[in-house]
């Protein structure tokens, strides 16, 4: 055994070597199987809502987790479907071709102003506090001595022309970050719709016309963005389905923006 054997014809390498194939070949199949635990199982391009079969080769055992502040469990298995009809057409027959939207698809929700169908419900701090809310609600918060205050500054589009006024910002209580500017949307009605806009959206400018510029959207835009149903907390669908509409200016806030470069 010490020099190397214990067993004519059976040497320690070969038993080490089939142990590590076993523990290779394992560590593959538990790896291929929590790589499915997202996306699957597959559906048809062709026939959307029609599933691969799951086999219990390779698709993972659901999981359950212990959601915190009292919010009970959440057992998932392969992820809930996206039931949401689509306002999108498919432009040739083939599978594989691209989708071009029906309606308006910064509003629908489609292409680079989709999101996902988060909770819809806030994030909480460790104290089960919302995580993000405006300094109005926050107190021991407050803009940094020499740093530029938002509040007041106009916001303009990416035409230029002014959309609204910041009337608040809305602070990441667990980072404390700036996340959001809460914008007073002009022509609104007698009571101003107020909007939230992403800070990485915004630009401050100075000059002969200072304030806060988005080229995502144009400045008609900003009384179509998507609201939160409480107006000192926003839930995670909303963040998405805000960033969403922001991101899906990018392409559809203008015509030209769809269009080819060469």
């Amino acid at each position: 055994m010490l020099s190397g054997e214990f067993i004519t014809g059976i040497d320690l390498v070969d038993i080490l070597l089939a142990l590590f194939v076993l523990f290779f070949l394992g560590l593959v199949l538990y790896l291929q199987r929590e790589g499915m635990r997202e996306g699957y199982p597959l559906e048809s391009d062709d026939e959307r809502g029609r599933k691969d079969t799951a086999t219990p080769v390779f698709y993972p055992q659901p999981k359950t987790f212990k959601l915190p502040h009292g919010r009970g469990e959440l057992k998932l298995g392969y992820g809930p479907r996206d039931t949401r009809e689509l306002a999108l057409k498919r432009s040739a027959p083939w599978p594989g071709a691209p989708y071009v939207p029906t309606g308006d698809p910064m509003v629908d929700g489609v292409g680079p102003a989709s999101y996902a169908e988060r909770a819809d419900y806030p994030d909480l701090t460790i104290d089960g506090a919302p995580r993000i809310a405006p300094y109005r609600v926050s107190p021991g918060f407050e803009v940094a001595e020499g740093d530029a205050d938002p509040r007041g500054m106009p916001v303009y589009g990416g035409d230029g022309v002014k959309a609204g006024e910041v009337v608040d910002l809305w602070v990441d209580r667990s980072e404390a970050i700036i996340r959001y500017f809460e914008v007073a949307v002009d022509n609104t009605g007698e009571v101003p719709r107020k909007v939230l806009l992403p800070v990485p959206f915004a630009d401050k400018k100075g000059g002969r016309k200072p304030g806060i510029y988005v080229e995502a959207i144009m400045a008609a835009h900003f009384a179509k963005v998507p609201t939160t149903k409480d107006e000192t907390s926003v839930t995670r669908l909303e963040e998405d389905r805000i960033s969403g509409f922001y991101g899906g200016g990018k392409l559809y806030a203008t015509p030209d923006r769809q269009e080819p470069w060469l």
